[in-house]
């Protein structure tokens, strides 16, 4: 047992390692728009065998489209679902992002209750005209949602989600080292110079010394928001990615990081890394400019399920969504995970 920053007891919590991760898409049932129970439980399985960790709600999760009580539902429902498939050290990630500090430890708490492992919070972009340049502002947001979540958190760092703020690298180390409850960072900017900086601060021998997490299971994790920089990310000591496209192609994904890190100890590997670096990265530009919609129609290729998103997020044109799936660096990913164990329907 371990105290929260309310003071209360949490149980231990299941290990957050360096690896890959996946935002787990909402699923939403045609016409209704409830929610896909089963469709979610089959993914969220699905990229669990593979070795990639769920995270819930969300971008990719349509977090904004979610009620507290469907949040609840989904981490209680992914929780089951794991535990059912045998894979009870899977741990469950679960975004806390709101519109108010207030809301997101509200959230943070009701997750915790529900049975999730790890948070992760955004800013939120709605007064980004006056949060951006207020820096104290801003770090003030992530200490109190730390230090008040009864469960680890990890920082969020998206422009695009969040009206254009953009956390530089010396705030993002300031609150690793100053905020003892959070354990990590998900890099969404893109930005491999933000990675390499954080990293050399976090992976230095001395930090996890002088700088200890307030649980022992939750190291501070250095992870890139996509899985075009994974090779070169692993060596500037990056942890990872938390990466839309591993909901796509699981298996693909987990063995590039495996590869990258065994580069790292024997040289041989590298020419295969790079050659998957190479098609994933062009695979993950490519998909990535579709978005969430795009993610689900290629769901619905690859696996049978997928849906639409919750309006007013548009679904993808059929037209478009088959010269994605068409294009060629869809194919060669399509390929690469049945080569590399996947199974595409």
């Amino acid at each position: 047992m371990s105290l929260n920053g309310n003071g209360t007891h949490v149980s231990t919590i299941r290990p957050l390692k360096p690896g890959i991760y996946a935002p787990i898409p909402s699923f939403f049932l045609p016409e209704s728009e409830d929610l896909d129970i089963p469709s979610f439980e089959n993914h969220v399985v699905r990229v669990a065998t593979a070795g990639v960790g769920p995270l819930l709600a969300g971008s990719m999760g349509e977090a904004i489209h979610l009620s507290h009580t469907e949040r609840v539902v989904l981490i209680k429902t992914a929780r089951k679902a794991l535990d059912h498939a045998g894979l009870l050290n899977v741990p469950v990630i679960t975004g806390i992002g709101a519109g108010s500090t207030r809301e997101s430890i509200e959230l943070a708490n009701e997750a915790a209750a529900a049975g999730a492992d790890y948070a992760i919070v955004i800013t939120s972009g709605y007064f980004a005209g006056a949060l951006a340049g207020d820096r104290k502002a801003l770090k003030a947001f992530f200490q109190e949602v730390s230090s008040k979540s009864p469960i680890p958190v990890i920082i969020y760092n998206y422009p695009g989600a969040s009206g254009g703020i953009n956390l530089d690298s010396d705030l993002i180390t300031e609150l690793a080292i100053e905020c003892p409850n959070t354990c990590g960072v998900k890099l969404t900017c893109g930005d491999v110079g933000k990675l390499t900086r954080v990293a050399a601060t976090v992976s230095d021998p001395m930090f996890s010394a002088l700088h200890p997490r307030t649980n022992k299971n939750a190291p501070f994790l250095v992870l890139g928001g996509f899985s075009d920089f994974l090779l070169p990310s692993a060596y500037s000591s990056g942890h990872g990615a938390i990466t839309g496209l591993a909901n796509v192609a699981p298996y693909s994904i987990v063995k590039l990081f495996e590869l990258s890190e065994a580069s790292m100890v024997d040289p041989s590997f590298l020419p295969e890394a790079q050659r998957l670096q190479g098609i994933i990265g062009r695979a993950d530009a490519t998909i990535a400019k579709a978005s969430i919609s795009g993610t689900k129609y290629l769901l619905q290729k690859f696996y049978g399920y997928g849906g639409h998103p919750r309006r007013p997020l548009p679904p993808i044109d059929p037209v478009a969504g088959e010269a994605l799936w068409e294009h060629s660096h869809t194919q060669a990913l399509v390929r690469l995970e049945e080569e590399v164990g996947g199974k595409v329907r």
